[in-house]
């Protein structure tokens, strides 16, 4: 699973370079996200989605996002079960996540994620995230949730919610825990954005593939208690 992750300030200039690429950035904008190495449910996460109003063009947006998916229908903002990851074997099925697969699916952008491990009857954390240190990316859905208390036209009436797909965990990673987050490549994050695709169990299919495979290549160190927030907290310590 995946219940704690960090994101440093590198994503700004990381995600301007590659949607000034694609020539598909909303007029006059620019990312803000402050660095978190501390994100929890319910917090904001960043992520990248496709525009989906005819309007907008299919602009790449880059948005902040409450880290617990909340369906359209849902009659509250809190809802009763956890939704901050959905199990990417089943998200097509679920009534929570299954609309948002077929048109509202997310990138979102990690440095790693925190994990505990039982030692000696002790929970011990570890921070995952690419050998090579750069920014990594999960393969994620989202929701836009109406206050029904609001207007239709404000603005403030409408909350975006985000959750992280997992799968079985890669064998590098399983003395860990047993699932971790679908990893996305670079390759993947338009196809699996693209809103004129309805997204099904094909192309979740393609996308565990390539997470499975992607994730040979992270590794687990372990770190000190994650308490407060600071880039200390993903520095290895000695076991």
């Amino acid at each position: 699973m995946c219940g704690r992750f960090a994101m440093d300030g590198e994503i700004n200039s990381m995600i301007v370079e590659f949607i000034e690429e694609t020539g598909r950035a909303p007029a006059e904008w620019r990312p803000s996200w402050q660095p978190s190495w501390n994100i929890a449910p319910t917090q904001q996460i960043p992520i990248l989605l496709e525009a989906t109003r005819p309007e907008l063009n299919r602009e790449l947006r880059f948005e902040s996002a409450s880290w617990s998916l909340v369906p359209r229908w849902s009659e509250t903002l809190r809802p009763k079960f956890p939704t901050f990851n959905a199990r990417i074997e089943t998200a097509a099925e679920k009534p929570t996540f299954r609309a948002a697969v077929r048109h509202q699916r997310a990138v979102v952008f990690a440095t790693g994620y925190f994990e505990w491990h039982t030692e000696d009857g002790v929970k011990a954390p570890y921070f995952i995230r690419p050998a090579t240190h750069e920014i990594t990316a999960f393969a994620g859905l989202y929701s836009w949730w109406p206050d029904p208390t609001l207007p239709y036209n404000d603005p403030a009436r409408w909350h975006l919610t985000a959750t992280i797909l997992t799968q079985p965990t890669a064998p590098n990673l399983a003395e860990i825990h047993d699932r971790n987050p679908v990893f996305l490549p670079q390759e993947l994050w338009l196809p699996w954005i693209d809103s004129s695709v309805t997204g099904d169990a094909a192309l979740l299919d393609t996308v565990a593939e390539a997470g499975a495979a992607w994730a040979r290549d992270f590794r687990a160190d372990r770190v000190g208690p994650v308490r407060g927030n600071g880039p200390e907290l993903i520095d290895p310590v000695a076991a």
